[in-house]
């Protein structure tokens, strides 16, 4: 009987460790890219300043931060910031396939779209905070309303990923031109108190 009770208790002592371990696991994998130094919003923040995307990642291959990136394609990111008003990501589409994706700083992406969404050879959207797409919508002119691609973001920080097809060798240099001619703009004036 006393033997039955020591190992009750030492499967309990085991179990509770485990399920101990299992939720310290959880915790800390979820909250790292909270404290990562060399995340992707950390890498892309220069792009700030600037108002095209940069390569990130050349067709071809070549030395980059991504894991594993596509030698198919040409990537370019940029980063934005809301606080300083809604950002405006544009691109001229061409012959190539070509896709942004809106990641968030900790939340990972939150859109996605691609060149078949473009109107007349032009993608643009326009990622904004729910208060400045009230405002937005409070400022429009009913007769005429925006067609802006309007796309809430769910943090004030964030980037944008431009991925431009180059699935030959020859196609390259025009897909890196067509990353790199991604305008990233603050659109309109002030941001949000």
């Amino acid at each position: 009987m006393r033997n039955m009770n020591s190992i009750s208790r030492f499967l309990f002592a085991t179990a509770c460790g485990v399920v101990l371990g299992i939720a310290v696991h959880i915790v800390v994998v979820l909250a790292s890219p909270r404290f990562a130094e060399g995340d992707a919003i950390a890498r892309v923040r220069s792009t700030l300043e600037s108002e095209t995307a940069q390569i990130v990642s050349p067709p071809g291959g070549g030395a980059t931060w991504l894991p594993l990136p596509d030698p198919a394609l040409a990537i370019a990111a940029c980063a934005f910031d809301l606080n300083e008003g809604p950002a405006r990501i544009a691109a001229k589409t061409g012959e190539t396939f070509l896709s942004f994706s809106l990641h968030s700083k900790t939340s990972g992406v939150f859109f996605a779209v691609t060149d078949r969404a473009a109107i007349r050879g032009e993608l643009e959207l326009v990622i904004m905070t729910p208060r400045q797409l009230d405002e937005a919508r409070a400022e429009e002119d009913e007769n005429e309303p925006s067609r802006d691609v309007r796309i809430v973001a769910p943090e004030e920080q964030g980037y944008v990923i431009v991925r431009v097809a180059a699935p030959v060798r020859s196609l390259r240099p025009a897909a890196t031109r067509a990353a790199e001619a991604v305008s990233c703009t603050v659109d309109g004036e002030g941001g949000e108190e």
